[in-house]
């Protein structure tokens, strides 16, 4: 009768042949230290200041589909409320997956990436007084190369929520509307049996002046400024 295979026992004859036991364990170091030692070198060049400007790709390696122009990021950032800094600023830890993805950028460009920029919410950024986080590399040119995306989705109204902080008409649009629904809401048959146009227009200029008040008492208090003028700004208080 015929033996049954014994499948490990065939793999481990064919490394054997290849190469002994002893052999395997400081191959299997070397690689896992050189391993490590890479991605030690990404996370320090993450946390640390470049003096770089670009970073030099292999063209036909490139993906169209992950490079954006700086008028595209200042969109987006602008729209959301969010910033668009050096990855030095980021206070979180960058996951293992985006290491990874730098490390096969660098294998398949050939070269040693740097100046790396994120963009994410001020929340998630150690900034200078004065959620979803995308991770780019310089390309030249106002180009840069998505290079990972991690964490959650910005919250669905999040654009909605940040449209006021957009510009000064915005602020004021939303204080007038916000004014004549309150103005609406208001019980003013509680103060007269017959109110007129002429209460309502004073009720309304009077609630404006309460919120722009308050709109203006807050924006200086905590040094707050328009998303266009703070969506590259390393200043928390801008």
């Amino acid at each position: 009768m015929f033996s049954k295979t014994n499948i490990e026992q065939k793999l481990r004859n064919y490394r054997s042949k290849r190469i002994d036991e002893n052999s395997i364990m400081d191959e299997v170091y070397r690689i896992f230290s050189n391993n490590e030692i890479e991605r030690s070198q990404i996370v320090s060049r993450l946390q640390e200041k470049s003096k770089e400007q670009e970073n030099s790709f292999s063209f036909n390696s490139l993906d169209g589909k992950r490079i954006y122009h700086i008028e595209d990021i200042k969109k987006l950032c602008i729209n959301y409320r969010l910033r668009f800094l050096d990855s030095h600023y980021f206070k979180g830890d960058f996951p293992e997956e985006a290491i990874s993805e730098i490390r096969n950028l660098e294998k398949e460009h050939n070269t040693k990436l740097k100046n790396f920029k994120i963009v994410a919410p001020a929340k998630l950024l150690k900034l200078e007084n004065a959620d979803d986080p995308l991770l780019f590399a310089p390309m030249g040119n106002d180009y840069f190369y998505l290079i990972h995306k991690w964490g959650n989705d910005l919250h669905p109204f999040r654009k909605l929520l940040m449209w006021p902080y957009k510009s000064f008409e915005n602020i004021v649009f939303t204080v007038v509307v916000i004014s004549i629904l309150l103005t609406i809401l208001a019980p003013i048959n509680m103060l007269t049996s017959n109110p007129s146009i002429g209460l309502y227009i004073f009720l309304a200029f009077y609630i404006f002046t309460a919120l722009g008040g308050i709109v203006i008492f807050y924006g200086f208090s905590k040094g707050k400024n328009f998303n266009g003028a703070i969506w590259n700004s390393k200043y928390y208080n801008a």
